[in-house]
């Protein structure tokens, strides 16, 4: 009974990606960088008329009062963002900052687990679970505070 509840334990760690003793690779790389726009289509044509950027694709996210735009070059990518509304957390971001970096995403395997490990790790998270994101991605956000002032996104892709 003992060696069965060890197993269960180890095997519930591993899979949340929690290996005592061992530095655990929670996040697999660079998903892209958010850019906040007031511009969209001007915005567009800059990225892809002038620097040659893909664009893969533009997406209206009502639920976070957004329209993005995905760019390709490369493996490089990113995603230009113009609010929808003067409540969009983007139109606050604009407000404040002005164009330019919003936030630096990540893709991640399971968003959970890695909101978990974060978690327990005393990360100041923004979404505690999930959200819909663009492209059918689940996604959650990093309190700034936690990272040394930089808005950071976990993406786990379909």
């Amino acid at each position: 009974m003992k060696r069965t509840l060890e197993t269960l334990y180890n095997v519930a760690h591993v899979s949340l990606g929690i290996v005592e003793g061992l530095e655990c690779v929670l996040i697999d790389a660079i998903d892209h960088i958010g850019i906040a726009v007031k511009n969209l289509d001007e915005a567009i044509s800059v990225y892809q008329n002038v620097l040659g950027f893909k664009l893969e694709g533009i997406h209206t996210l009502n639920e976070r009062k957004v329209k993005v735009a995905f760019f390709s070059l490369g493996e490089s990518r990113i995603e230009l963002l113009e609010p929808l509304g003067s409540d969009s957390t983007v139109a606050k971001f604009l407000e404040t900052r002005g164009e330019g970096i919003q936030h630096f995403a990540v893709k991640v395997k399971n968003i959970e687990a890695v909101l978990e490990e974060f978690k327990r790790k005393g990360v100041t998270l923004i979404d505690e679970k999930p959200r819909a994101g663009a492209e059918g991605a689940k996604i959650a956000f990093v309190h700034p505070k936690s990272t040394r002032g930089v808005l950071l996104e976990l993406v786990e892709k379909p």
